[in-house]
């Protein structure tokens, strides 16, 4: 992607073969983007209130704060326009600073279509371009905020199932008629009952963490103390009455029902109506959303691979993700988002059959794995039992000689048998396989992970041993790739079998380094 910025006076130098076509975006934003900019504006606009009542003049500069929120929605449409080129796709936004963001379309990775409520209500939709920085935050990236519904639908089908830039600079960029869409093949689809599997993926701790945090720091911003509240006094009164297990009970039950309930609404506003889809021109599709819909579009000559994975209590009830392992979306960042999930948290064999149907081969999702030995067994015990060991010593000689309660060092003794399971269920969890041209591997005991990886999207490999390795005969191999995580580890595998699997499964790149 490239950002070009220019004075009113310059303009960035246009492509050859470019549509030489600018449009604008869907009138009916010039209702939307006042409302988005009033909203922004709230706190200048509570400020400006505050601030004037002390002269009384509190309508008049909040009315003043309020239509230049307003101005600023109307310019905003006034000053984007977008073109789609045989080559590039350029959004140009500013209205003192133009800036011109051309994004070669060779470069997509997926097209995500979003449309929150009030973008539904008027029929309009948001187009988000992927090319590789999908995972983080860029206010300059491109992004078409908004277009009519039907015509986001036919650029986003353009974008990825385009033909031969010829073909494309040929088309009309905005036709009269929608295209009918292709005929899709259906992978997956949300079933009502799998809400259930909600309250254990701790997004509503997650929730009820961040709902805290801006309560108070709007309490601090306004210097109001929680305490001073009548009703929260008198709370505070009565528990102080009760005994502590009692106060300390209530408060755990009290947790994990707000959680409980966090996770269920957020998991229905987030996955209700969810839909994978396979279509004939090489993409997956995937719909979901209940007030705010978002429809991504991944391109399958980007897919390197899937992952299923589950969370250590997603475990206890058999359930599980899948994800996308492809270039230009990272494994885990954005995920519950939309951009590299494939299926929500379902039932472990639902997410491990989508993983098989967008793989083409079920052999690399079910298959069996190979065993790392005695060697990666004795580092996992030795390394949780003496971090416990040194925890209950720590803790022990507090309790000796600094006074420190001794409920403390029963809990940290405790710890050693929660280590010796933590352990074992690691070594349990980690193995690896090389089948269909696909690399398997398994690891974690918090998340678990399965990742199956083609080996043609492997680029290099990076083979380590620390000093404890080396003394095991132990090594670490690293499968290097432009997708998902970019890396992904055999870990603590025997020297000889590190390189074995490595020059199998990319023949010849190896050969130099062997004897």
């Amino acid at each position: 992607m490239t950002d070009l910025a220019s004075s009113p006076a310059q303009q960035a130098p246009e492509p050859p073969g470019a549509d030489p076509g600018w449009h604008r975006l869907h009138p009916r934003m010039l209702l939307v983007h006042p409302v988005q900019e009033v909203l922004r504006a709230f706190p200048a606009l509570l400020g400006a209130f505050v601030a004037g009542s002390r002269s009384g003049n509190g309508d008049r500069w909040t009315l003043l704060v309020l239509a230049a929120a307003v101005a600023l929605g109307v310019a905003k449409w006034f000053t984007t326009t977008y073109r789609i080129g045989g080559e590039q796709v350029q959004v140009r936004r500013g209205l003192v600073t133009r800036r011109v963001t051309s994004v070669p379309r060779d470069r997509l990775r997926t097209v995500d279509v979003t449309s929150h409520p009030l973008h539904r209500l008027l029929g309009l939709a948001r187009v988000e371009v992927g090319t590789g920085l999908s995972d983080r935050t860029d206010e300059r990236g491109l992004r078409l905020d908004a277009l009519g519904a039907q015509e986001a639908a036919r650029l986003r089908g353009e974008l990825l199932h385009r033909a031969g830039p010829a073909q494309a600079e040929a088309a009309p960029t905005r036709p009269e008629t929608v295209p009918e869409a292709d005929p899709e093949t259906e992978l997956a689809r949300l079933r009502p009952e799998w809400v259930r599997f909600a309250p254990f993926t701790l997004s509503g701790l997650v929730t009820i963490g961040v709902l805290v945090g801006f309560v108070s720091q709007r309490l601090n911003e306004a210097q109001l103390d929680p305490a001073r509240f009548g009703p929260l006094q008198a709370l505070a009164g009565q528990l102080s009455e009760r005994p502590l297990w009692v106060v300390l009970f209530g408060a755990v039950a009290g947790l994990v029902a707000l959680a409980t309930v966090a996770s269920v609404g957020g998991y229905v506003l987030a996955f209700w109506g969810f839909r994978l889809t396979r279509h004939p021109g090489g993409t997956l599709h995937v719909r979901r959303g209940l007030l705010t819909t978002r429809e991504t579009t991944l391109e399958e000559r980007r897919l390197r691979g899937v992952e299923v994975s589950e969370t250590l209590l997603l475990r206890l009830v058999r359930g599980g993700r899948c994800l996308a392992i492809a270039t230009g979306l990272r494994v885990g960042r954005g995920a519950e988002r939309g951009g590299s999930l494939l299926l929500p948290p379902a039932p472990l064999a639902e997410a491990r059959r989508v993983a098989a149907a967008v793989l083409g081969r079920a052999a690399p999702v079910d298959g069996p794995l190979l065993r790392h030995g005695r060697g990666a067994a004795r580092r996992r015990y030795t390394r949780a039992l003496a971090g416990a060991a040194v925890l209950l010593a720590a803790v022990g000689a507090g309790w000796r000689w600094l006074g420190l309660p001794g409920w403390l060092a029963a809990v940290a003794l405790a710890g050693l048998p929660v280590a010796w399971a933590l352990a074992a269920d690691r070594y349990r969890n980690l193995g690896h396989a090389l089948v269909d041209r696909t690399l398997v591997i398994r690891w974690g005991s918090l998340v678990r992970r399965r990742c199956a990886l083609d080996t043609d999207g492997i680029i290099g490999w990076n083979l380590r041993q620390s000093f404890f390795q080396r003394r095991a005969g132990l090594a670490t191999l690293t499968a290097t790739t432009a997708a998902g995580e970019q890396h992904y580890a055999v870990t603590d595998v025997p020297a000889a079998t590190a390189v074995r699997l490595a020059d199998e499964a990319l023949p010849g790149l190896l050969t130099p380094f062997l004897r």
